[in-house]
């Protein structure tokens, strides 16, 4: 199997050659699934080959635009365009109430001779927030992390644990640094791909670079870093850990016959001081 970074950015990356952090992880049988689906969606897709017409699966994670921003898109290009079936979203089940009648119903509540509901677009498959799915026969285990604490609540954005092909793959989606929360994974990954800050400030909602820098390095050798911020970065190879993540680049999976991290396209990213 195959994961492509359609983008590597935050939520709000100003860079041109840059878009929001969502993945695509090709299956051997001609499925795709979409980790998270943001604003940017339609032209991260164009620019690697694909379109509406390559997604069949799609993962949520969370309900911030850069996130779900493009399931409006996706819905209806695939709705109307006679050649596509209904692709399938799998999201935590606290959240299916919450991506409707929140997010998308205000666009797509009303269309021609009739009112749509999620089904009309999608075929949704709740996932208890602690749960598994498996698609294409791998199973991916949702990890809660800790993304906003408001007045009433924390808000919580669902991780992806998995394996591929003997490589056991940690994705943390947004989440604040809380590693004694996520040090269970950390320690069982083969490899992290972790959301990573790199504002000379802090917003506290996302784990920040110099945050990442205390975890021990038997962690941070194992770590890619992406959803950073346009400008310089810092040299995270030095630092020990892997790197930054670049749009398009992509991780070829196979079976592994010893414990070294999953081979791909590892080229490291240009850093500026």
């Amino acid at each position: 199997m195959k994961l492509t970074f359609l983008g590597s950015g935050s939520a709000f990356t100003l860079d041109p050659d840059n878009y929001q952090s969502n993945l695509i992880l090709t299956g051997d049988r001609g499925r795709n699934l979409l980790l998270d689906c943001g604003s940017d969606i339609r032209f991260a897709l164009r620019d690697v080959g694909l379109s509406h017409l390559d997604i069949t699966d799609i993962y949520i994670s969370h309900l911030h635009a850069d996130h779900v921003g493009g399931l409006e898109f996706i819905g209806f290009s695939t709705q109307f365009d006679p050649r596509c079936s209904k692709p399938q979203l799998y999201l935590p089940e606290s959240l299916v109430n919450d991506l409707w009648e929140n997010t998308l119903s205000g666009g797509m509540r009303s269309i021609q001779g009739r009112t749509a509901t999620l089904d009309t677009y999608f075929n949704p498959c709740p996932v208890p927030d602690r749960g598994t799915f498996v698609w294409e026969g791998k199973s991916f285990q949702l990890v809660p992390t800790v993304h906003i604490e408001d007045d009433r609540e924390a808000v919580e954005s669902y991780g992806l644990f998995f394996e591929l092909d003997g490589t056991k793959i940690f994705f943390t989606t947004d989440t604040q640094f809380c590693p004694d929360r996520l040090r269970t994974f950390y320690e069982k990954a083969d490899i992290i791909f972790h959301d990573c800050e790199t504002t000379p400030y802090k917003s506290t909602v996302h784990s920040h670079y110099d945050e990442l820098l205390s975890l021990p390095a038997s962690i941070r050798r194992k770590m890619w870093l992406y959803h950073y911020q346009t400008g310089p970065l810092p040299d995270a190879r030095q630092d020990g850990f892997l790197g930054f993540v670049r749009r398009g680049q992509q991780f070829q999976f196979a079976e592994r016959t010893s414990p070294v991290a999953a081979v791909g396209c590892f080229a490291p990213i240009q850093n500026s001081s």
